[in-house]
């Protein structure tokens, strides 16, 4: 691999530059990734169900709506670090318009997603973690009150 830099741990590949300056899509683009392969190990790990029904229970956690309501949870738990990494996300313009939710949670999932990159690109897999769990949590409660 002719001048690719290889990492080891989590990151094989790290980005070309710090995280800090990275552009925030840039990080939500990673985020998005990071989060969906979390989301899928935790379906996978709740039972043993055919494709589409996995495809079908990890949406209510990867959907803008549902990363809304997740970073409304985080929010009095981030740091000021972490607070301005996301307002950079939710205030970086996209260029695309989203489907299935409003232009405000479009905008949160983007800023929560620009965190969960820097999260991963920075290697704060502890804080990580306790934030997806946080999240998860939040969903699968607001899933179980719609039951209900």
């Amino acid at each position: 691999m002719t001048g690719t830099k290889m990492h080891s741990g989590l990151n094989l590949f790290p980005p070309h530059k710090p995280a800090p300056q990275l552009n925030p899509l840039v990080l939500a683009y990673i985020g998005d990734a990071v989060y969906e392969v979390m989301v899928r190990q935790y379906v996978v790990s709740r039972g043993n169900f055919r494709p589409h029904q996995l495809h079908r229970k990890a949406t209510a956690y990867v959907s803008a709506k549902g990363q809304a309501r997740a970073l409304q949870d985080w929010l009095p738990q981030l740091t000021e670090e972490e607070m301005d990494i996301f307002k950079r996300g939710r205030n970086a313009k996209s260029g695309t318009m989203p489907k299935n939710a409003n232009v405000l949670e479009y905008r949160h999932s983007t800023g929560f997603e620009c965190l969960i990159g820097y999260l991963y690109y920075t290697q704060r897999f502890d804080r990580l973690r306790q934030l997806v769990l946080a999240a998860l949590a939040c969903i699968d409660g607001e899933n179980e009150e719609g039951k209900s």
